[in-house]
């Protein structure tokens, strides 16, 4: 697993206090929010402060875009690499 995806997926995991689950346990094409791992507005707010502070990106204010990106890990990885050119 590249180190990005599973850096992502750990920090899903801690700040969202998702103490049950294991970073091989989120499949990265997975949807986040409802169907998947059930997230919902508020988880994506936490999400997004925790990968505002982690990788330095913000979400912006398109509402479209910002779905987009957090539809799956692999979306956050796209957009944290987008954004910081890694």
């Amino acid at each position: 697993m590249p180190s990005l995806e599973l850096e992502i997926k750990e920090l899903i995991i801690s700040a969202l206090a998702l103490e049950d689950i294991a970073p091989a346990d989120i499949v990265s094409s997975q949807h986040l929010f409802v169907e998947g791992l059930g997230l919902d507005s508020i988880d994506a707010l936490e999400l997004g402060l925790a990968l505002q502070k982690r990788y330095g990106v913000s979400m912006g204010t398109d509402s479209e875009a910002t779905r987009r990106h957090f539809a799956s890990v692999d979306a956050l990885v796209a957009f944290v690499i987008e954004q910081k050119k890694i």
